[in-house]
């Protein structure tokens, strides 16, 4: 889990490099996949680390992961993984993002997959994020306020007067 404060635009994002049973088979035979429901400010990136043709170092390193497959179940290779979430926090807000590496299917939400095709293994990722906390509290225009408050006393006075 990762928790920030502080008003203003935010980027948090994680990045995954797993070889899944690389003493056995070596790590380029594996793939990715995603699934699942992508949601606000999120973006995600699976791609080969950049030893041969990916960009998700690059990418990552910029914030700017480009929710793209690299390294399908059609072209295997090295798999690498990134997810992250762009935000704005308002003042008294706080955002927790959790991310979640499991072995374990997610029951929702967008999950990234890295598949060992050979050992049958699959490392699964995912994250959500949580704003709490009271942010600005929208105000009235003062003029307007100030204008109510003098012709109720006006009204005031005139009743008292009459």
């Amino acid at each position: 889990a990762v928790t920030i404060g502080g008003a203003g635009s935010h980027n948090v994002d994680l990045y995954l490099d797993h070889d899944i049973d690389e003493s056995i088979n070596g790590f380029f035979n594996e793939f990715g996949a995603t699934s699942g429901t992508q949601g606000a400010g999120q973006s995600w990136e699976i791609d080969e680390p950049g030893f041969v043709f990916g960009d998700i170092d690059l990418n990552f390193l910029a914030s700017a992961l480009d929710n793209a497959n690299g390294v399908p179940a059609a072209a295997p290779d090295d798999v690498a993984m990134a997810m992250g979430f762009d935000f704005s926090l308002g003042a008294g807000e706080t955002a927790v993002i959790n991310y979640l590496v499991s072995d374990i299917t997610p029951a929702s939400g967008l999950f990234l997959s890295h598949t060992d095709p050979d050992s049958n293994e699959t490392i699964y990722f995912s994250s959500q994020l949580n704003i709490s906390g009271t942010g600005p509290i929208p105000e009235p225009a003062t003029l307007l306020l100030m204008g109510l408050g003098l012709a109720g006393l006006g009204f005031a006075r005139r009743r008292r007067n009459a």
